[in-house]
């Protein structure tokens, strides 16, 4: 069960990082710095970056509830 549930957080880890490099940049930030801000802002609510969204937080809540049964896998 810890072998299954540590692969499960590797491959969300993994999964998570690339999502989030998906996303588009908000500006504000050090890319304003770079030249990051010049890029025009269209609102950002197509379908394709709503359903960006809904997989990371997916993503996330598999990648949270992996690491709590971890610690309890540890703990006992």
């Amino acid at each position: 069960m810890i072998i299954a549930t540590s692969i499960v957080l590797i491959i969300t880890s993994l999964l998570m990082v690339v999502l989030v490099l998906m996303h588009k940049g908000k500006g504000g930030g050090l890319s304003d710095m770079f030249g990051g801000g010049i890029s025009s802002s269209l609102g950002g609510s197509s379908v394709v970056e709503r359903n960006l969204d809904r997989l990371t937080v997916g993503t996330g809540v598999i990648w949270f509830a992996s690491i709590i049964t971890l610690g309890l896998l540890f703990k006992s």
